[in-house]
């Protein structure tokens, strides 16, 4: 089993579906903005918060602070949800909400959910091979299963 694991490794993924269109995903920024002086406190939320300082260097735009978060760094609107596979992740919680992809398997992936049992995630899995829905997590809670 970690034999396998590991050749899924190298190979990369076991599906063999494929997307419709797969356009090269662009990022104009690889690194993400945070929050100003986040690294100085453990404390402190790195997520982004906009600067309201009345003095701030940083709210000011002065030389050598960081960029600040503008609409121009936004993705390019046909690839902004795509996973690297060129699927948009689509989150399932029952087999009824899988065949809604029915007719979108080679644009929509499905997750499923992250509060699902392992007996239905097993019913989904299953579900979505005759559709030939690209499942993301097929994998999920199936160790602790085998286990017992």
């Amino acid at each position: 089993d970690m034999w396998k694991q590991a050749v899924f490794r190298m190979v990369g993924s076991r599906s063999k579906l494929r997307p419709a269109s797969r356009p090269k995903i662009v990022k104009k920024k690889s690194n993400k903005f945070v929050r100003f002086e986040a690294d100085m406190w453990k404390r402190m939320n790195p997520a982004w918060r906009k600067p309201h300082g009345m003095d701030g260097r940083f709210r000011r735009h002065f030389k050598g602070t960081p960029k600040h978060v503008k609409i121009g760094y936004g993705s390019n609107k046909k690839t902004r949800f795509l996973m690297p596979d060129g699927f948009v992740k689509f989150v399932v919680n029952n087999v009824a909400e899988l065949e809604l992809l029915l007719m979108h398997n080679k644009k929509y992936a499905c997750e499923i959910a992250h509060n699902v049992s392992a007996r239905k995630r097993k019913v989904i899995v299953e579900r979505a091979d005759q559709l030939s829905i690209k499942v993301t997590n097929p994998d999920a809670r199936l160790r602790s299963e085998e286990a017992e």
